[in-house]
Parts: structure tokens; sequence; C-alpha cells
């Protein structure tokens, strides 16, 4: 395993994340500790638990209201279809 200091692994970051994702074993130095830097799979179905403690029926719940959200708007008006050039247009990049 390559240990490096806080400071050494800040000061080429990308090179040793680089590195843990080829497998390589990449260690850093905090305290008495050595906290392992690893290439981890995450699975969409558990990214929101994992990132945010979304359960399923949570985010089940947040989509049907978003998707009624987005019905409600675009029933009444509110939510318009755009062209990449009319976007383009109306923030002033075209």
């Amino acid at each position: 395993m390559k240990t490096l200091t806080i400071t050494d692994a800040k000061k080429n970051l990308g090179k040793w994340l680089s590195a843990a994702a080829r497998g390589e074993d990449i260690g850093i130095i905090s305290g008495a500790d050595v906290i392992a830097l690893r290439k981890v799979e995450v699975a969409s179905t558990d990214y929101a638990w994992r990132e945010y403690g979304v359960t399923s029926e949570e985010l089940e719940r947040y989509e049907k209201a978003m998707h009624e959200e987005y019905k409600r708007l675009k029933e009444s008006g509110k939510l318009k279809p755009v062209s990449p050039e009319e976007l383009k247009k109306a923030i002033g990049d075209g």
C-alpha cells in the first residue's frame, strides 16, 4: 500500500484517485489512522438512500408528486415546450 500524508495527497489528489480507481492500494495517514482510497460501485437503486437517507417509498412518492406537478403546470399553460433555438435566444446566447 502506498501511504501518503494529507498534504501529499492534496497536492496530487487526481493522480491518487486515478491510481485507486485502477485498483492500486492508496492510503492517507490521518493521525494514527490510515484511510484507504477505494473505488466503490454506486447502484442507482440505492443512491438516494446512501446519499440522502431517502427510502424507496419516499422516492416513489416524490416522483409521483413531481409528475402531478408537471401535469398541472402543463395543463395550466405555465409550462410550455421550448426549442433549443428559442432557449438560446431567451438567455441571450443566440
